[in-house]
């Protein structure tokens, strides 16, 4: 992304769709007015070029090293759950409502699945959004006691709900749930391909759906796979020692 001076906004987003969302979160149209200059665009909606350039520069960087999750510790895991998989699901639902509500009200009257899929994704938001709640005040809490408990060698107090067999049982549903609505989103967008001559903002949603599926594997995979199967053993091992 080099010479982003030259460039103009809806140049970088034909180039790498990603900005598109970068251009989102500051409010510059990157559809129909992105045919202004990056500078333009700052001055016209009062953005700090520097902070904006600096985004755009990174938008492609990840993080190549192999992490072996499973050797972490897990009130370690919980916190990086928390900061970047919470977190990216607290930013990008009003990213995701506000390109579903868009793209639906302007193309929806010619393709129908749109309107589908902005009810679909106003689902998967609310369903996450209490989800993540559900962790951060119940679950994780307690397998940090958990974890307090074993490094301080001292007796694990009684939970509220029983064996945390129960609200990772119930975690684990409403992953099943908000992986069946994505599932479904994925079959109607027709895995995220939009039409023929589609507009950025279109070709934004679906982009921004696919990442946001993605992410929830991995999201889900750390639960599923790692987190609860070794908290289970822990309260086991604890309460064992009792």
């Amino acid at each position: 992304m080099e010479n982003l001076q030259s460039k103009t906004v809806a140049e970088m987003v034909t180039e790498n769709i990603k900005t598109a969302h970068i251009f989102k979160k500051y409010g510059i149209d990157f559809c129909c007015g992105g045919g202004i200059s990056l500078e333009k665009a700052c001055e016209k909606y009062s953005v700090d070029y520097r902070l904006l350039s600096q985004d755009l520069l990174n938008v492609d960087q990840s993080d190549s090293r192999a992490v072996n999750y499973n050797k972490w510790e897990l009130d370690f895991l919980t916190d990086h759950i928390i900061n970047v998989h919470h977190s990216y699901v607290e930013e990008n639902i009003p990213l995701l409502l506000q390109y579903s509500e868009r793209v639906a009200q302007v193309h929806g009257s010619h393709y129908t699945e749109l309107l589908e899929i902005k009810e679909l994704v106003k689902e998967v938001a609310g369903e996450l959004s209490a989800h993540l709640k559900k962790e951060e005040l119940i679950l994780f809490p307690f397998i940090k006691k958990m974890m307090k408990a074993k490094k301080d060698n001292i007796e694990l107090p009684p939970a509220q709900f029983g064996s945390v067999d129960n609200p990772i049982k119930m975690m684990e549903t409403e992953h099943e749930d908000a992986g069946e609505l994505l599932r479904r989103i994925a079959r109607l967008s027709n895995n995220y391909t939009p039409p023929q001559g589609a507009c950025n903002t279109y070709r934004a949603f679906f982009a921004k759906l696919e990442e946001f599926e993605q992410d929830l594997h991995q999201h889900v995979h750390l639960e599923n796979n790692i987190l609860f199967p070794k908290s289970l053993l822990l309260e086991k091992e604890l309460r064992s020692n009792q």
